[in-house]
């Protein structure tokens, strides 16, 4: 069963590792730990069985939500774990004030940029050689 709830400190080191393990440039345990002590910041955690298996996060900068992470574990991908973790975040922003929403994503990230479009995400412009290593652009979406 998948359960989605806020993150805690314990599941840190869990959930930097799912990011070691996606990403180029990943959030290390520090960061996470930074955000969930932000008052202004929102990080859930989808759990199977207990153990993290996916996480995402918004920062309320006055009453605009920046979305930072968006990341599920690799075995667990494409059974709508990023989708319902998104909704919930969206919804739980909303409840914070947020007012609208925006993320950069990698260009080439088809599967994120059909989930963001699928959550009312736009494009609505392009941050060039945003991402390192490899270096591309970043698309600019918003949610208004």
């Amino acid at each position: 069963m998948i359960t989605i709830e806020e993150l805690k400190e314990q599941d840190v080191g869990a959930v930097s590792k799912i990011e070691e393990r996606a990403f180029s440039m990943p959030w290390s345990a520090a960061d996470f730990l930074q955000m969930i002590n932000n008052e202004n910041a929102l990080y859930l955690v989808a759990k199977s069985d207990g153990i993290p298996i996916a996480c995402c996060g918004v920062r309320n900068i006055l009453g605009e939500g920046e979305i930072t992470n968006v990341v599920v574990d690799e075995p667990y991908r494409g059974n709508g774990i990023g989708s319902r973790m998104l909704f919930e975040l969206l919804e739980k922003g909303k409840q914070m004030g947020i007012q609208a929403f925006t993320l950069e994503v990698r260009k080439s990230n088809e599967a994120a940029v059909c989930l963001y479009e699928k959550a009312g995400f736009v494009t609505e412009g392009i941050r060039k050689n945003f991402y390192e290593k490899p270096v591309e652009d970043g698309l600019i979406m918003w949610k208004r």
